[in-house]
């Protein structure tokens, strides 16, 4: 026995509910940046992944308010076309929390949460002095989905990693130390340290 849905005939909310306890599970950014006036704005999302290397491009899907003008985050990259995506760790998970809230436009999630603004290297936008790992991205592309959705594409052009998060000579990342946090259906969230290897077969 299976169960099946026909999506054109469900609502916006039921897919919705269906593909986030689904697909799982997503790592989170918290994104930061800054608006024409320099002020700071930090918000998580989990419709989030890398999906280049050559060039390096990060993806983030960027909804929009309900009568569809542009949250903070979208407004902010259009207007600056830059964007940092700080790695959130098990450590930040209430901060960035706090970030998550619908504060006024102008709010410094960064200063609310008790996180700390480090100036970025080559974009305008900070990164987050206590997440294990932070990119800094110059937008690439930017896919409009109808009126309600945004998918943003960043390219990375400077990475910051907590001392003992990765090995510079052999460029791995230490999942253990990295500690991140991944989002699931609901208000679930999971961590990454129950892990298990498989190497990839040779034929």
């Amino acid at each position: 026995m299976s169960i099946s849905f026909d999506f054109e005939t469900l609502s916006e909310r039921e897919r919705y509910k269906l593909m986030i306890g689904t697909v799982v599970p997503r790592p989170i950014a918290l994104v930061t940046t800054v608006d024409e006036h320099g002020r700071v704005n930090a918000a998580p999302f989990s419709f989030f992944n890398c999906l280049s290397a050559d060039p390096p491009i990060l993806a983030l899907g960027v909804e929009n308010n309900p009568d569809m003008s542009f949250k903070d985050t979208g407004h902010n990259i259009r207007m600056t076309e830059v964007f940092t995506v700080n790695i959130v760790s098990f450590a930040i998970a209430e901060a960035m929390h706090i970030c998550g809230s619908k504060y006024p436009r102008g709010v410094d999630e960064l200063k609310e949460s008790g996180l700390t603004a480090m100036p970025g290297a080559k974009v305008a936008s900070p990164w987050i002095a206590e997440a294990p790992a932070a990119f800094e991205c110059k937008r690439h592309v930017t896919l409009e989905l109808g009126k309600s959705r945004q998918i943003i594409m960043g390219e990375i052009v400077y990475a910051h990693y907590r001392d003992g998060v990765v090995d510079p000579e052999r460029m791995r990342v230490d999942p253990e130390q990295l500690d991140a946090i991944a989002r699931l259906g609901g208000d679930t969230c999971s961590t990454i340290r129950d892990r298990f290897e498989m190497l990839t077969p040779k034929l």
